[in-house]
């Protein structure tokens, strides 16, 4: 099939070359500006934009689509399909019809479940036992286009939002592939979302990664894989920020919230809300990831010690 590719992380990239190897026709990509970006500001290319280069692929790069001449000049091209992925704009009504098949969207949940922009840490950060990917026929709402496809995937105890990602982009590009099959055939099935079910993944806020040491272990260790690789869940000790990356929950032991009640070989067991958490993997302020126990080398850590808030920083300051 004739194919116009609209995408931008990884999570797209997988899918772009999935099409490519199952033998459909790149005739365009679309993907994000390039933009600055990491402590030095410098423009950064997206995933889709490299595989665009590597493959040769004609590519574009629009700040909007709603424009008269970037949808004349997409309609020229007389593709078949436009399969979305993470592409991050707005697609106008018009573009929605520019193509023979419409627009499929390649989005990380079953939805209606987690319809949104972060889809793959709400799952986790709620607890949810299985995740998926969707192929969606796009409409002009916010992915509630009818269901053409879907294909579950487990969560498991220890994924994180990168592991979890990195699982669902390779279901995403087999998924795109074997539905753009079905397309072909005849027999994609469009079912309408039960928007009963619906529920809505809102972007990620970085000041909702400060651990609540007043939520049971269970949560708090959620949150803190939902919150790897991006923003890392945070704490304060003795004034200073620490990000926790990796931690083990602890059931039917007791302490104060966020105080130190042992510390051990194994790690630095905290009270919680309900039962403790162990802290496995931790990374100073300007620092590199550590084992707690490189980080116990350096510090002083002892039971009793609190683990604080911004909050409570700023009362104590107060």
């Amino acid at each position: 099939m004739r194919i116009i590719f609209a995408g931008t992380p990884s999570f797209a990239a997988k899918s772009l070359i999935a099409l490519l190897e199952a033998g459909h026709h790149i005739v365009l990509v679309l993907t994000q500006p390039d933009r600055p970006a990491g402590r030095g500001m410098k423009l950064q290319v997206s995933d889709v934009k490299k595989a665009a280069d590597a493959y040769g692929f004609p590519l574009l790069q629009p700040a909007s689509l709603k424009s008269e001449t970037i949808q004349s000049q997409l309609a020229s091209i007389d593709a078949d399909v436009m399969v979305v992925a993470a592409y991050g704009l707005i697609l106008p009504q018009g573009v929605l019809r520019i193509t023979r098949y419409g627009c499929l969207n390649i989005h990380a949940s079953l939805l209606p479940r987690w319809r949104g922009a972060a889809p793959i840490q709400r799952a986790l950060l709620a607890g949810d036992q299985q995740t998926g990917i969707t192929i969606m026929q796009m409409d002009e709402g916010l992915d509630t286009g009818a269901i053409l496809l879907q294909h579950s995937l487990a969560i498991d105890c220890h994924d994180t939002a990168q592991t979890l990602h990195d699982k669902l982009a390779d279901l995403g590009a087999l998924s795109i592939v074997e539905a753009l099959e079905s397309l072909q055939r005849g027999n994609l099935t469009a079912m309408p979302q039960d928007e009963t079910l619906a529920c809505y993944a809102s972007k990620i806020q970085k000041k909702e990664s400060e651990v609540n040491w007043q939520l049971d272990a269970m949560q708090i260790d959620r949150s803190i894989r939902a919150f790897n690789p991006y923003p890392g869940a945070y704490t304060y000790f003795q004034g200073d920020l620490l990000k926790i990356w990796q931690a083990r929950v602890v059931k039917n032991v007791s302490g104060k919230v966020g105080e130190v009640i042992a510390v051990g070989s194994e790690g630095v067991v905290v009270g919680c809300g309900k039962d403790a958490l162990i802290l496995e993997l931790v990374q100073q302020a300007g620092g590199k990831k550590m084992p707690i126990t490189e980080f116990l080398a350096g510090h002083r850590l002892q039971p009793g010690h609190v683990f604080s808030t911004a909050k409570t920083m700023n009362l104590t300051n107060g």
